[in-house]
């Protein structure tokens, strides 16, 4: 049967509201906030949003990137970080951003938005209105917003294979943090010769949310030196993905330069109070002092071997634990 809405008028209203976005006009109008909501839809569709809230995902910029090659004809840049920022003044206020702390005033100023490392740094994520929520997690009225969407936007355009979005690009980010550290990082390096500012911060956005996915997936959601693991119906971890060499450093994103650590944990290793030796032995700095009568003193855990994943071809790299005792580690 047809979906039928408990109020119809709210199929009409949201039909409205995306046949009449406000747009920039010159080049016979910016493409981009139809591209992204055509990509929301699509993950509301693939079961990998199932709420009002839409997280920046490695998936989400990917569909954005090839709704946006199979659809878009004009000379316009393409830029994920305008629509996701500039949703916000659509009328009826159905689009906000919620910051990260500390960056609640950075999100007012349109101008710090304009790029994704910008845009990726300040934003927890967008939060839609519930009663749009409510008809993008049903296919029928899903599918008329989406109609909506390429006849206005997109009439002369025919969209093909859409269930083909896509192809193997999360598929082989994993398969790169498989690889030697070396292969790795030349990757990395071609991109930002050939990638444009904005699509190579796109690319290393993508690729540390993969590596943070994998680790905490490696360590079964499980901090390797305390064990602390929390398990929840909602999306909530008490581990961090830690590089052991800093990416900033490294371009290492490769899974033997990462361990899960919970967040006070990965915050010592990050300033050289703990390191792990040759043996995954974890060793203290002896540059601080502490309360060692505390149950949750870092004494504790001086000596004790880290919990390691099951395959060993996973296991932290020895030769990038040593790079963090001579370079972070403080003795």
């Amino acid at each position: 049967m047809p979906f039928v809405p408990e109020n119809p008028s709210l199929i009409d209203y949201f039909s409205f509201a995306f046949a009449n976005l406000h747009r920039d006009r010159k080049k016979g109008g910016a493409p981009h906030k139809p591209i992204l909501l055509l990509a929301i839809l699509h993950e509301y569709k693939q079961g990998r949003i199932q709420d009002n809230r839409i997280f920046i995902t490695p998936e989400l910029t990917h569909s954005f990137s090839v709704y946006w090659n199979k659809l878009v004809t004009s000379e316009h840049d393409q830029k994920f970080a305008l629509p996701f920022f500039h949703l916000t003044g659509e009328k009826g206020s159905w689009w906000r951003l919620i910051p990260n702390v500390g960056c609640e005033l950075w999100i007012e100023n349109a101008g710090s938005m304009r790029s994704f490392g910008n845009l990726s740094t300040a934003v927890c994520y967008a939060e839609i209105d519930q009663n749009l929520a409510f008809l993008l997690l049903n296919n029928d009225s899903r599918d008329i917003l989406k109609g909506v969407l390429l006849k206005t936007y997109f009439p002369k355009n025919h969209l093909e294979n859409p269930s083909g979005l896509y192809d193997s690009y999360i598929h082989d980010l994993k398969n790169e943090m498989k690889e030697m550290p070396g292969s790795y990082k030349a990757k990395l390096l071609n991109l930002k010769a050939h990638l444009n500012p904005e699509t190579y911060q796109v690319e290393i956005y993508n690729r540390g949310a993969i590596f943070r996915r994998e680790i905490v997936k490696l360590y079964d959601e499980t901090c390797c030196i305390s064990g602390i693991r929390v398990s929840a119906p909602f999306a909530i971890t008490m581990v961090d993905a830690c590089h052991i060499i800093p990416f900033s450093h490294s371009f290492d994103n490769s899974l033997i330069n990462g361990i899960a650590l919970c967040p006070n944990l990965h915050r010592a290793f990050d300033r050289g109070l703990i390191a792990v030796d040759d043996n995954y032995e974890v060793i203290l700095s002896e540059s601080f002092k502490e309360n060692t009568a505390s149950e949750y003193s870092f004494s504790k855990i001086e000596g004790k071997t880290i919990l390691l994943p099951l395959d060993k071809d996973f296991f932290p790299s020895i030769e990038a634990l040593a790079w963090h005792r001579s370079n972070t580690f403080r003795k």
